[in-house]
C-alpha cells in the first residue's frame, strides 16, 4: 500500500516552503537593524576583555556557533552555559567582558537567573531577543531585536525561523567586526591551520618543494641524451635540471620534451647537441611565494605546467610539482 505522505511534489513543496519562510524572516529583520546594532558593534570593537556568549536550549546552540565564528574571525569569545554559570562558571566573566545573551522569549529561568550576578560583576549585556519587554531585554544595555512573525514549523512551535534569524544576527556582527579589524584571509588561516584554507594560505613553495639535492642535475655542455633519460627514469620527477655548478639554472628538459624530441628526430636524437634542445629560459618560481599563487601560475598559463624549477633569487634550490600543490590546496 502506497504511503501518500511521500508524494514527491508535496515533499519538495514543504522543503521549499521552509526555506522561503526562513529566508523571508531574515529579510524582514533587516528593517530592525538600527542604532542599537551600531552601539553593539562599537561596544564589542572597543572591548578590552572577551565576548561571553550565552543562551539556553536552541538559543544556546546558536550562541555556541556565534562564539566559534567570532573566535575564528578575530573577536575573542567564549560560550557560557547559563545553568553551569549558576553553579560556578560565572567565574569566567570579568568586568571588562561583554555578555551577549540569546533568548527568543528572554524569560528562560536559567538565563534570567544570571542577570543579577552579571550586574554585580559590572559587565555590559547585549540581548538578542524577540521580546523587547522581556526580563532579559529590560536588564540589558543594548537590545538587538530578533523577533519573527511565525516559525517555519507548520505548527509554529519548533524554533526554526527564530533560530535562523538569531544566527544571522550573530554572523552579521562577526563579519562587521572582522571588516573593522581588517582581519585578512591570512589571519583566518592562522586560526585554521589544519583546514584546507589554512594550508593554502600559510604554506609557501619552500615548505613543499623538492630540494635540489633530490633532483637530477646535469651540466648541459657535457650531458648526453642517455644521461637525461636515466635521470628522468631514476628520479621519477618528470624533469632534469641543467647547471654548471648546481647553483644557477641553465635550463631544463622534461619527459614531455624527450617524447616530442624522439618523435621529431627518431634515433638521430642521440647524436644531437643537448645544449641546442634544452629549454634555456623556463618558467621558474621563487621559493617564498605562497603555494596558492604558485598553483595559479602553473595552471593559468597557455598550457598547464606539471613541474617548475624553484629559485632563491637566482640560485637553484629545487623544484615544485603540480601534484604537491594540488594535494595541499
Amino acid at each position: 500500500m502506497r504511503d501518500n505522505r511521500f508524494e514527491p511534489e508535496a515533499i519538495l513543496d514543504q522543503l521549499k516552503s521552509t526555506l522561503r519562510e526562513e529566508a523571508d524572516a531574515i529579510y524582514d529583520i533587516v528593517k530592525h537593524v538600527d542604532a542599537s546594532y551600531l552601539s553593539a558593534v562599537e561596544l564589542i570593537y572597543h572591548c578590552t576583555g572577551k565576548v561571553v556568549v550565552t543562551g539556553m536550549g536552541k538559543s544556546g546552540l546558536i550562541a555556541r556557533k556565534v562564539a566559534a565564528t567570532m573566535n575564528s574571525t578575530g573577536t575573542l569569545a567564549i560560550f557560557l552555559h547559563p545553568a553551569e554559570g549558576m553553579h560556578g562558571d560565572l567565574g569566567m566573566v570579568a568586568p571588562n567582558d561583554i555578555v551577549m545573551a540569546f533568548g527568543k522569549s528572554g524569560e528562560s529561568d536559567e538565563l534570567t537567573g544570571l542577570l543579577p550576578a552579571l550586574r554585580h560583576i559590572g559587565t555590559k549585556i547585549i540581548a538578542v531577543t524577540g521580546n523587547r519587554q522581556s526580563t532579559l531585554a529590560v536588564n540589558a544595555d543594548i537590545v538587538l531585536y530578533s523577533g519573527v512573525e511565525k516559525e517555519a514549523c507548520p505548527y509554529n512551535l519548533a524554533p526554526t525561523s527564530s533560530t535562523t534569524v538569531a544566527m544571522a544576527i550573530g554572523d552579521a556582527l562577526a563579519m562587521t567586526l572582522m571588516k573593522l579589524k581588517n582581519f585578512k584571509p591570512e589571519n583566518f588561516a592562522i586560526y585554521h591551520p589544519g583546514g584546507r584554507l589554512g594550508r593554502r594560505l600559510l604554506l609557501k613553495v619552500a615548505d613543499i618543494m623538492i630540494s635540489r639535492e633530490k633532483c637530477p642535475i646535469l651540466p648541459a655542455e657535457t650531458a648526453t641524451i642517455e644521461e637525461i633519460i636515466i635521470g628522468l627514469s631514476s628520479y621519477g620527477l618528470g624533469i632534469v635540471l641543467f647547471s654548471k655548478e648546481g647553483q644557477t639554472l641553465d635550463g631544463i628538459m622534461t619527459d614531455g620534451d624527450i617524447r616530442r624530441l624522439l618523435q621529431r628526430y627518431k634515433s638521430d636524437l642521440f647524436q644531437r647537441d643537448v645544449t641546442t634542445m634544452i629549454t634555456k629560459n623556463p618558467v621558474t618560481i621563487q621559493k617564498d611565494i605562497m603555494a596558492v599563487d604558485a598553483l595559479s601560475l602553473m595552471e593559468d598559463g597557455a598550457r598547464s605546467l606539471n613541474v617548475v624549477p624553484v629559485l632563491d633569487g637566482t640560485r637553484l634550490v629545487g623544484i615544485i610539482r603540480l601534484h604537491e600543490l594540488l594535494r595541499v590546496s
